[in-house]
C-alpha cells in the first residue's frame, strides 16, 4: 500500500490540485497532512479533490481550522479525520506518527514507538534516523522558501520517495 505525505500546502491550490491528480492517477489511498493547510476553503478542496481518506494534523496557521472549521464540520467530510497536534495510525503493520512542529516530531520519534514520524513547518525535506525510527520531512506543498515538494511511502517495499511537483 502506498501512502502520501504532505505538509505545509499555505492554500497553494495549484500545486495541491497537481499534487492530487497524481495520487488519484496512483490511487494512493492514504494522505497524512503534517499541517499548515490554512485556510478552511482550501481544506474543502483538498477533501473534494483527494479520493481517499486524508488524516489531518493541525499547524501554526491553522487557527481558523482547528477553533472554527473542526467543530464546524465533524462528520460532513467523510474523508478527513482531524487529529489535533499531532495524528498516530498504523498502515500494513507500521506504527507512523504525524505532527507539524520539528520538536514534537522528535519527542515522538525518541519515544521509540513509531516506524515513522513525519512532520512539517521547516518547508525542507529531510530525514534523519532517531533510534529505529526514520524521522521524514516531506517539505513544502506549497512551494514556499523551498520547491514543492511531498514524500510517498510504500508499505510494500518500504521505499519513501520524495516528488517534485514540477516533475509530475
Amino acid at each position: 500500500m502506498k501512502i502520501s505525505i504532505v505538509a505545509d500546502s499555505h492554500d497553494n491550490l495549484a500545486t495541491i490540485q497537481k499534487a492530487i491528480t497524481w495520487l488519484n492517477k496512483e490511487k494512493i489511498k492514504i494522505l497524512l497532512h503534517c499541517g499548515d493547510v490554512c485556510s478552511p476553503s482550501t481544506l474543502k478542496e483538498i477533501a473534494k479533490l483527494f479520493k481517499g481518506k486524508i488524516y489531518l494534523s493541525f499547524g501554526n496557521v491553522d487557527g481558523d481550522l482547528s477553533n472554527m472549521l473542526e467543530p464546524k464540520t465533524k462528520g460532513k467530510f467523510k474523508n478527513v479525520v482531524f487529529c489535533g497536534d499531532s495524528g498516530k495510525i498504523t498502515i500494513a503493520g507500521k506504527k507512523i506518527a504525524f505532527c507539524h512542529f520539528p520538536l514534537t516530531a522528535q519527542g515522538l520519534a525518541a519515544s521509540k514507538k513509531y516506524d515513522f514520524v513525519f512532520y512539517g513547518h521547516t518547508h525542507r525535506p529531510w530525514e534523519e534516523k532517531v533510534g529505529k525510527t526514520r524521522l521524514v520531512n516531506p517539505g513544502t506543498l506549497a512551494g514556499v522558501f523551498n520547491k514543492a515538494t511531498f514524500a510517498v511511502y510504500d508499505t510494500r517495499t518500504d521505499k519513501l520517495e520524495l516528488k517534485l511537483i514540477e516533475r509530475l
